[in-house]
């Protein structure tokens, strides 16, 4: 009898671990599933630009959607998965993302497109936040750092996935180029976008399935009044011996919490104590400063950004690739070094290289940049009696628009050159999408009203809240700047991807791995679940904002302005990360709570 107990006990333990294995492989296809809706962009963006006729502003909101629903999602996931539960919010994402990728790919103008992106945003900040709070509340503790780790490396491999995908289109659309026929190019680069976005729907489905396959939290069914429930949830991932004991310290936390509360302790102590305001102050900063390294707009722009400086469409695209590999292997080195020499360390050594590496690139840029010259003039005199501008930009149109216009471009004038208008209707203005004068698939640039003024006082209002919309229906078109820039050399567009290399590589060591330990461990028990939410919206909402403003900043300022203002972003980064944050490594979070305490008596 004794015997049939242990081998019994055997087969149970093979099981137990086998479903710890798959709670990892479930947690990593939802790190997968953000990772894609991160970076798919990327690839699908410059075909996109080429055939849907947005604006830049119109593209700019197409990719900052994303991060718009993450926005909105974050500041309601918690809330929700304490009303329908962990698991049961993890398959609501994924069956989001699922119904999101036909929309996108479907989608025959800019509403609905934004809104299938917009559904995708939603599903990636439910799943951004639910995923590590579930693994926290179901894994043991041995598991806890393994798990966080492989979704922020699945994460990344999303992106490489994203990347690849990219690749591949890039080289059907060059093939495709070698044929001559500007139609057909045209034709096919509105498939490439729209299949990039089709390839990604197979991860969305087996997240799903696996979502309903795992078990539910025991700390929420617990909450829920599920005692026997949650035993279950936990016999299936544990001994018998480490549920019993895991079970009863939970009933344990519960009836103190319960005491507490009925005893006005808890609701008595202030929120703004020293040992709550500092812990959350500093993850605040740190998921605020984490998106304003650029990270996200540098992910989704990195295709464009490469085209822009130099690189052929198919050397872009292989670069890209090379980022997102270096993200993912960097990142692994990351995860094994972070409980060996610490958070407060990789994040110093990682934001010191980022500094570096984003001055670097914008110095880049500045080099080809300082060279622009605005034909706003000679742009304007095109403009047609009915205030709408339609022109074909090619070597003959830039040789045109130079020659009228006293400025030079400097040495290489027979060289590319790439152009971008900013516009207005009487208070309200816009960007036309960058295009290179080489590219023998772009469409001519149109600049109408519609693409500028917007349709209701209400879409104004966000726009410009004090601009006059019923004066601007009405309102001539004005060339504000029209600005030609020489395409650089192959050789400055690989050296700009080296550095951007260099930035992915001390982005992934440090900030990459660290900031999802940083806001879990700072939050006192007490503000966990609100601080993180607040300190996510305010990392989200960072991110929209950079990725709205991207494109039209860079048309009117320059990538130079952009590299320049993510570093001095970085510099508030690095300081806080050297010199306010504690170190975490090999502390419980008790101990760490009662560090800010003790910094508070003293």
């Amino acid at each position: 009898m004794t015997a049939q107990i242990a081998t019994s006990t055997v087969v149970l333990d093979d099981k137990k671990i086998f479903y710890n294995r798959f709670l990892l492989i479930v947690a990593g296809l939802g790190g997968l599933l953000y990772g894609v809706d991160v970076g798919i962009i990327a690839g699908a963006l410059p075909y996109l630009e080429a055939t849907s006729g947005l604006n830049a502003g119109q593209l700019s909101i197409v990719v900052a959607a994303v991060l718009l629903g993450s926005v909105i999602s974050t500041l309601f996931a918690g809330l929700l998965a304490d009303w329908i539960g962990r698991r049961s919010l993890m398959a609501v994402s994924g069956v989001m993302f699922v119904i999101s990728i036909p929309m996108i790919a479907l989608a025959h103008g800019y509403g609905p497109l934004v809104f299938g992106r917009l559904l995708q945003g939603v599903s990636a900040g439910l799943i951004g936040v639910v995923v590590p709070l579930y693994l926290a509340e179901c894994l043991t503790a041995a598991n806890r750092g393994k798990g966080t780790g492989i979704f922020q490396w699945l994460l990344t491999l999303g992106i490489v996935v994203a990347a690849l995908v990219g690749v591949y289109f890039s080289f059907r659309v060059d093939q495709v180029a070698k044929l001559g026929d500007a139609a057909r190019l045209l034709a096919f680069k509105d498939t490439a976008w729209r299949g990039i976005f089709w390839v990604s729907l197979p991860p969305g489905i087996l997240f799903v399935i696996g979502s309903f396959m795992v078990a539910e939290s025991p700390r929420w069914l617990l909450r829920r009044g599920k005692k026997d429930a949650a035993y279950a949830a936990l016999l299936r991932s544990r001994s018998t011996e480490q549920a019993n004991l895991e079970l009863k310290e939970m009933l344990d936390v519960s009836a103190a919490e319960t005491v507490k509360t009925a005893g006005g302790t808890k609701a008595s102590e202030s929120l703004l104590r020293r040992k709550y305001v500092i812990p959350f102050v500093l993850a605040c900063i740190i998921l605020a400063c984490n998106q304003a390294t650029g990270i996200n707009s540098i992910i989704a722009y990195n295709t464009n950004i490469l085209l822009q400086s130099g690189l052929s469409d198919v050397a872009a695209h292989w670069g890209y690739v090379v980022f997102t590999i270096i993200n993912f292997a960097v990142t692994f080195g990351g995860v094994v070094l972070v409980d060996r020499k610490g958070r407060k360390f990789l994040l110093g050594i990682g934001t010191a290289g980022i500094i570096v590496s984003l001055i670097c690139t914008g110095v880049l840029f500045l080099r080809t940049e300082i060279h622009r010259v605005d034909t706003k003039s000679a742009v304007q005199a095109l403009v047609a009696p009915d205030q709408h501008l339609t022109m074909l930009y090619n070597q003959e149109q830039a040789a045109k628009l130079l020659k009228a216009t006293p400025a030079s471009l400097g040495p290489g004038i027979d060289r590319p050159t790439t152009i971008v208008l900013i516009y207005s209707y009487g208070d309200f203005r816009a960007a036309t999408q960058v295009v290179r004068s080489d590219d023998p698939a772009a469409k001519p640039i149109d600049v109408s009203r519609e693409s500028c003024v917007p349709a209701n006082k209400v879409v104004a209002f966000f726009s410009n809240p004090f601009g006059d919309l019923d004066a601007s229906r009405t309102a001539p078109l004005r060339i504000e700047n029209a600005l030609i820039t020489p395409v650089p050399e192959p050789r400055n567009g690989w050296m700009v991807a080296i550095t951007l290399f260099v930035f992915m590589a001390f982005f992934a060591i440090g900030p990459g791995v660290c900031v999802w330990l940083a806001l879990s461990e700072l939050m006192p028990t007490r503000i966990r679940s609100n601080g993180m939410s607040i300190a996510l919206v305010l990392n989200q909402a960072v991110s929209t904002t950079i990725a709205a403003i991207f494109l039209p900043t860079v048309g009117k300022y320059g990538y130079s302005t952009m590299f320049f203002g993510f570093a001095a972003c970085t510099v508030i980064y690095f300081v806080t990360a050297t010199w306010f944050l504690p170190e975490t490594k090999g502390k419980t979070l008790e101990e760490i709570e009662a560090h800010f305490e003790g910094a508070a008596a003293k």
